[in-house]
């Protein structure tokens, strides 16, 4: 792959913005709390671990959710209740590096089962990635304390990696409630068979394009591009809403040109602000890239497969596919 490709290194987000404690997910607001049903309870960390679980789980499942959909999943802080529900749950499913406050939760919890969708694949480094948090020494200390985790999370964007993830998961609700193992294992099958046509749709729908580079606010997308054969340039790396430097304004405005590129991506969940800017200083388009860690009114579909075709089909787009 092209050198230039971003890569969110280290995960080390701290969270920054914290919930009241009061505060619960739109899931689990009027329902029964984890471990007060009958069903199999489990607390799920954001939405790609939520779909899972719901998939796979169907009607035997009772899913709560951490993060409140339209809420950055980074900056996740805990309420006492959401806390609490974990100890309660029957199992937990979350992907550790992505949110340090549900990675500290689950290793102080008593969930009787807990299911890590990083180890349920194999992360990453996708490279480089501009750092927006405090300059070059934050980075620098981020970087040495947070090492092991220089790893790019964001595996639920490419489809062969996600269906991997569901494997596992459906293995792990096979042996922590084995009176429904069959149909966890069918529902499993039929999700596989749907994530096999969506990765078979962008494998095919990306093939031929006259460029093979897109620009994006978050640097979300470096399984996705590898899969498929893409260089993803990532506007701020980690933080999205912060101003690029100059420098990294006049580096874009000469890759466009040279690569080809027509459209700047933003996303769902934060301001467009520094995507637009640049594309107007550039000359470019805009159009949404979802990293689909969460679904709003604002998501172009209403579950995973839905989003990640609009996805590919805003890719297609400004790629030139054919």
């Amino acid at each position: 792959m092209n050198a230039r490709r971003r890569r969110i290194s280290g995960i080390a987000v701290t969270a920054a913005t914290a919930l009241s404690l009061g505060t619960l997910s739109a899931c689990s607001t009027d329902g029964a709390g984890a471990g007060n049903t009958d069903k199999f309870d489990v607390v799920a960390s954001f939405y790609p671990m939520q779909y899972l679980a719901e998939r796979i789980g169907g009607e035997h499942v009772n899913v709560t959710t951490l993060t409140e959909p339209g809420q950055e999943p980074h900056d996740l802080e805990l309420s006492a209740r959401q806390t609490a529900r974990m100890g309660e749950a029957d199992a937990v499913l979350y992907l550790k590096s992505l949110q340090p406050a549900v990675d500290e939760a689950v290793a102080q919890s008593d969930a009787k089962t807990k299911i890590d969708a990083a180890s349920l694949t194999t992360l990453e480094d996708h490279g480089d990635v501009e750092h927006d948090h405090g300059g070059e020494e934050h980075a620098e200390e981020e970087h040495s304390e947070e090492g092991e985790h220089g790893l790019d999370p964001h595996v639920w964007l490419d489809p062969v990696k996600y269906a991997e993830i569901a494997e596992g998961v459906a293995k792990a609700f096979e042996k922590a409630d084995p009176d429904h193992a069959a149909d966890y294992r069918k529902n499993a099958e039929a999700l596989a068979k749907k994530l096999g046509g969506l990765d078979t749709a962008f494998k095919d729908g990306l093939a031929k394009t006259g460029t093979k580079v897109f620009f994006t606010n978050h640097a979300a997308f470096g399984y996705l591009a590898e899969r498929y054969g893409l260089t993803q340039e990532a506007i701020n790396g980690l933080d999205p809403e912060s101003e690029p430097s100059p420098a990294r304004i006049k580096q874009l405005q000469q890759e466009a040109r040279a690569d080809g590129v027509t459209t700047v991506f933003y996303e769902t969940l934060v301001s467009g602000k520094t995507a637009k800017t640049l594309a107007k200083d550039a000359g470019l388009k805009t159009d949404v890239l979802d990293p689909l860690e969460g679904i709003t009114d604002q998501s172009r579909g209403d579950d995973y497969v839905s989003v990640m075709e609009a996805n590919l089909k805003a890719l297609r787009a400004a790629l030139g596919a054919e």
